[in-house]
């Protein structure tokens, strides 16, 4: 089974709040026939669009292939959270890589933050960018972490947008009964997932991207140039760029054994009116610290957009079920709310849950498994491709030296394993261990 195709219908964006109020752009042409480029891109996500619009505006010939619609994927169906930072703390990313590449890495995460903001104003882009991620808390102990973790920022990266909250100070800005104290960080911002995407590829379009939609990708004959072999047709290119993420499917078994799709599910309840204040009392986002982590917002119609709760299979579980269940926790008083829109989607994971950049081949580029902090991280993924093609590789070059293990048995038993991992997760949670 292809999870392109395992919970969505072709061509169609899913049911989701996001489709219901982005503007919808044209659709554009599958590919028929035999094309030539300089660059191939598959993928037409974040990370495809940013690396197509900065290729095409440095003036090569690009051609971007999307096995359903621009956006399809995470990039038009995530919670929306431009994040500061790396996935993994710059505590751990010290450990891990040393001091040198770790601040290289919190400054090619802050240059993302910049990225986005940039072509959103650059290219006009209307997708409700606003600023503020709150991190929630649990537990005392929690929030003591939290806390160091703002103090080591603000000394050794001098970012002082990170405000320390305590129990009161977070219970002002979510009054969730189950939340401690956390950090708001005003430097951080949230947006219109789908509606950010069509900006994109918008740009990319009127740049020169040749954009062929409803495309399927089923081999890359590797050479140079490469042959990118497609349902009906094929791409002949000096340079390819994979930007599949959890769609990877059998295109690249190297990246495979590193990068894991999973599942994971959003419900946007009716509009809630006045009860929006008992939810958040300010326009902000929210992340948390469970491990499969809850993440929320309030919508520009009022409506609280919950993200919670993961799977590893193909096939979607009962999405309203798998949502309710972690959004009651928080807020018990919405436990009977109707929900408008539920709808799931496919990411990706790694190991150290940082992104995989890799060089295939010396012409065939690979950037993916953005672990939930994909709306900054993928677009800038993209740009980086584009300059390393273009000879310009010094950040790509840093992605790539983090290490990134291969997940333990491969791709065959790496869903069963991270299974029995989120089952320890989840009791320690309830034990609040």
């Amino acid at each position: 089974m292809n999870l392109l195709f395992a919970n969505d219908r072709q061509g169609q964006y899913p049911p989701s709040w996001y489709a219901a109020t982005a503007t919808p752009l044209a659709p554009f042409d599958p590919l028929r026939g035999q094309l030539k480029a300089d660059v191939c891109i598959i993928g037409a996500g974040y990370t495809g669009l940013s690396a197509a619009l900065h290729l095409a505006e440095a003036g090569l010939d690009v051609v971007l292939l999307e096995a359903h619609r621009v956006g399809f994927g995470a990039s038009g169906r995530n919670g929306g959270q431009l994040g500061s930072g790396q996935r993994m703390e710059q505590t751990a990313l010290e450990r891990l890589v040393g001091k040198d590449d770790a601040a290289k890495l919190w400054d090619l995460a802050e240059d993302a933050k910049t990225l986005v903001k940039s072509l959103i104003s650059r290219h006009g882009i209307d997708c409700h960018l606003k600023p503020g991620i709150a991190h929630m808390c649990f537990s005392a102990r929690e929030v003591g972490e939290e806390h160091d973790h703002a103090d080591h920022l603000a000394a050794q990266y001098g970012y002082t947008a990170l405000e320390k909250l305590d129990r009161d100070a977070a219970q002002a800005l979510c009054p969730s009964p189950r939340y401690r104290g956390g950090t708001l960080d005003t430097g951080a911002a949230h947006l219109h997932p789908l509606s950010y995407a069509l900006g994109l590829a918008r740009a990319a379009r009127d740049a020169g991207v040749r954009i062929h939609e409803n495309t399927l990708v089923s081999q890359i004959d590797r050479g140079t140039p490469a042959r990118v072999q497609t349902d009906r047709g094929a791409v002949t290119a000096d340079h390819v760029i994979l930007a599949c993420n959890g769609y990877l499917g059998g295109l690249g078994a190297r990246v495979a054994a590193r990068v894991m799709p999973i599942n994971n599910f959003i419900a946007a309840t009716e509009p809630l009116g006045p009860e929006a204040a008992r939810v958040l009392t300010r326009d902000i986002a929210v992340a948390d610290t469970k491990f499969v982590v809850n993440y929320f917002r309030l919508s520009h119609d009022n409506r609280l957009l919950f993200g919670g709760g993961e799977s590893y299979g193909y096939r979607f579980p009962d999405i309203d079920a798998t949502v309710r269940k972690p959004m009651s926790e928080i807020f018990p008083h919405l436990r009977d709310i109707r929900f408008d829109y539920t709808w799931g989607g496919t990411l990706a994971i790694t190991m150290r849950r940082m992104p995989y950049l890799a060089r295939l081949a010396p012409n065939i580029l690979s950037a993916s498994g953005y672990s939930g902090h994909g709306v900054g991280t993928a677009t800038h993924a993209g740009k980086l491709m584009a300059d390393a093609i273009a000879g310009q590789s010094a950040g790509f070059d840093t992605l790539c030296r983090v290490p990134a293990p291969r997940f333990p048995g491969g791709s065959a038993l790496r869903a069963p394993l991270l299974a029995l991992a989120m089952t320890w997760y989840a009791t320690r949670d309830r034990l609040g261990i």
